[in-house]
């Protein structure tokens, strides 16, 4: 599956901007789909998953409650709507798929496909 992700941009600290991860190749709902970020100096670092059908996600404490991932599996498209923005969300973003919702959902080396990732600058 080849994944493309698109969105990101800057805003200001406490504004919004939604992510997208569309798919191509193979059909979505064959995967779990994972958002991972990666700030300047740092590692690229989990941020929330969610299951085949939707019906099971995860956050980083980071983002609980700011940050919603959801999928539409009709159209491939992974979704992760950011809210409440802060500079410490300045990073580049990824999606990411993989085959199984397991206690591996974590850690990056888990996801056999990755987008090219999108940037996302927030502002104070």
């Amino acid at each position: 599956v080849q994944l493309q992700a698109s969105g990101g941009g800057l805003v200001q600290a406490g504004g919004s901007l939604r992510l997208s991860c569309a798919a191509s190749g193979r059909t979505l709902s064959s995967y779990v789909m994972g958002w991972f970020r990666q700030a300047p100096g740092k590692e690229r670092e989990f941020v929330t998953v969610i299951s085949r059908s939707g019906s099971m996600t995860n956050y980083a404490d980071s983002v609980k409650g700011r940050f919603t991932i959801s999928r539409d599996n009709a159209k491939n498209t992974v979704y992760l709507q950011m809210n409440s923005l802060k500079p410490e969300d300045t990073a580049v973003y990824y999606c990411a798929a993989k085959a199984d919702y397991s206690s591996t959902n974590y850690h990056s080396t888990a996801y056999a496909f990755w987008g090219q990732g999108t940037l996302v600058t927030v502002s104070s």
